[in-house]
């Protein structure tokens, strides 16, 4: 059984390469998002980027900073198939899952005009923001020293590989055809 985890920036194309996983190699998608939304609707909560931000943070800082990927790891290591885990977010959650075995860590990043296009055109629930907003976003958890918080910057520097989506779908699957050990 292989685990891979995606990282990356907002709206870099981490769905993107998830999906092409799936399709083409059979993986099962393991989602922090669905794990979240599933959490914020219990708490009654908004589904929104800052609900999940809230509620992500919350878990970590009472349970462990990668309290979510282990939930999401229990879950993928009973199916003993090939699993992508969706979107890694903390430093501690990629050293929680290199210490489990076979993993390997990818990163997804491209410009952020590209970026916002591409949100804008997905239009999910938390997609629905301005320019500036998604910048705040994304500055938001790009960096902290508080392990519980976001730090896709380190998870980033963390990666295996990491890839700049910035061309075409075509161009994105040659990258990761390149990049992951399959």
């Amino acid at each position: 059984m292989m685990i891979i985890g995606i990282t990356g920036t907002l709206g870099a194309g981490k769905g993107t390469v998830v999906e092409y996983l799936v399709n083409k190699y059979h993986f099962i998608h393991f989602s922090v998002r669905a794990f979240l939304e599933k959490e914020i609707v219990a708490r009654n909560m908004p589904v929104n980027r800052d609900s999940m931000v809230v509620v992500a943070n919350d878990l970590r800082k009472t349970h462990s900073p990668s309290y979510i990927v282990d939930c999401l790891y229990q879950q993928a290591n009973e199916t003993d198939e090939n699993c992508v885990i969706e979107s890694i977010r903390t430093p501690g959650e990629v050293l929680s899952l290199r210490a489990k075995g076979d993993f390997f860590l990818l990163a997804v990043d491209a410009n952020p005009e590209i970026r916002y296009k591409r949100i804008v055109e997905r239009a999910s629930e938390t997609d629905h923001v301005s320019f500036d907003t998604f910048i705040q976003n994304e500055q938001r958890e790009f960096s902290s020293i508080d392990p519980n918080k976001q730090n896709l910057k380190k998870c980033m520097e963390m990666a295996d590989c990491r890839i700049m989506n910035d061309g075409t779908m075509k161009e994105l699957f040659l990258n990761v055809e390149k990049s992951l050990p399959l």
